[in-house]
C-alpha cells in the first residue's frame, strides 16, 4: 500500500491511540516523505477528531530540516477541550500518554481579533501583527502516543497534530502586540530544577514570524485563521520532557508564571 492510499489509515491510527490513551510502538504506516503529505494526514485526523479547533501551535525546525524540507516551522491544531486556564500558583493538571511522548514548552499565545482573508496566501510580519488583539502567557503541553515522534522528524510530527496535546492559557500581558517590541526573559523549571531560559526575540522574528508562517500554511490548506483563534507561537525556553507526576513552572519576566503538573491520560479522555 502506498502512502497516498494509507493517509486515512495513518490518521485513524493516531486518532484511535489518542482517544484510548494507548501508546504506539512505531509509526502506523509509511513515514511521509514530504510536508504536503503530512498535512494531508493531519487534515484527515482533524476531520476524525470529535472536537472543534480553537487554535494552532507553531513549532520551529532545526537548520538541517529547514534546508531539507524548505520550511522553517510546522503547525498543528489545538482543540477546545484541550485548553485549560492557568490558576495562579495552583498547578494545572494536564494529561500525558503512558509510553508516549510528553513535554512542556513556555510560549507566548497570540489571540486574533479578526478573521484572516481566506484568499490571502502571502503575509508580512506587519500584516500578521495587525490581526493580533491580545498576547497571553502560555504553556504548550506537547504530546503524542508515539514516543519517538521528535526523533522521526517533522513529517511525522505534523502528521500527529503537530505533537500537540493541549494548551494552558495564562494571563493577558498588558500592551498587546506592542510587548513584542520589548522582549522579555522567560524561564522554565521542572520539579524545581532549572530546565531552560531565554530572551524571547522581538519583531520581526519570534512569535510574529510564527504567526506569519501559520497564516500562509493554513491559507493554502483552506483553513484560514478566525477571530478568537489562539496561536501558541513557539517554544521559548526549549522542549522539556516530562513524565506523569512531574511539575513545571514557566515564568514570563515580570508578568507572572504558570504552574502545571503532568497526570496520566485516561482511556476515552480524547
Amino acid at each position: 500500500m502506498t502512502i497516498a492510499n494509507d493517509i486515512g489509515g495513518i490518521a485513524s491510527s493516531f486518532v484511535s491511540a489518542r482517544q484510548n490513551a494507548r501508546a504506539l510502538e512505531g509509526y502506523p504506516g509509511e513515514i511521509p516523505a514530504d510536508i504536503d503529505t503530512s498535512y494531508r494526514i493531519q487534515d484527515q485526523a482533524i476531520e476524525l477528531w470529535p472536537d472543534r479547533v480553537v487554535g494552532w501551535k507553531v513549532g520551529g525546525l532545526n537548520a538541517e530540516n529547514t534546508a531539507r524540507f524548505g520550511v522553517s516551522r510546522l503547525v498543528g491544531p489545538i482543540f477546545a477541550s484541550d485548553v485549560w486556564a492557568a490558576n495562579g500558583d495552583t498547578p494545572v493538571p494536564f494529561p500525558v500518554f503512558d509510553g508516549g511522548f510528553a513535554a512542556v514548552e513556555a510560549e507566548l499565545v497570540l489571540v486574533l481579533g479578526e478573521d484572516a482573508p481566506a484568499d490571502k496566501l502571502s503575509w508580512t510580519s506587519e500584516e500578521a501583527a495587525a490581526l493580533v488583539s491580545r498576547v497571553h502567557m502560555g504553556i504548550e503541553t506537547a504530546g503524542s502516543p508515539l514516543a519517538t515522534i521528535n526523533e522521526l522528524g517533522p513529517t511525522v510530527i505534523i502528521s500527529d497534530f503537530g505533537n500537540n496535546h493541549g494548551l494552558i492559557l495564562g494571563a493577558e500581558i498588558p500592551g498587546g502586540v506592542n510587548v513584542l517590541d520589548e522582549g522579555m526573559h522567560c524561564s522554565t523549571t521542572i520539579d524545581g530544577e532549572n530546565a531552560g531560559s531565554n530572551n524571547i526575540p522581538v519583531r520581526p522574528e519570534g512569535p510574529l514570524e510564527s504567526l506569519r508562517v501559520l497564516l500562509e500554511v493554513n491559507a493554502r490548506r483552506g483553513r484560514p485563521l478566525k477571530a478568537g483563534d489562539l496561536v501558541s507561537s513557539g517554544a521559548q525556553t526549549g522542549i522539556h520532557d516530562v513524565s506523569a507526576g512531574q511539575s513545571a513552572v514557566s515564568t514570563f519576566g515580570d508578568y507572572g508564571s504558570i504552574h502545571c503538573v503532568a497526570t496520566p491520560a485516561k482511556d476515552g479522555q480524547g
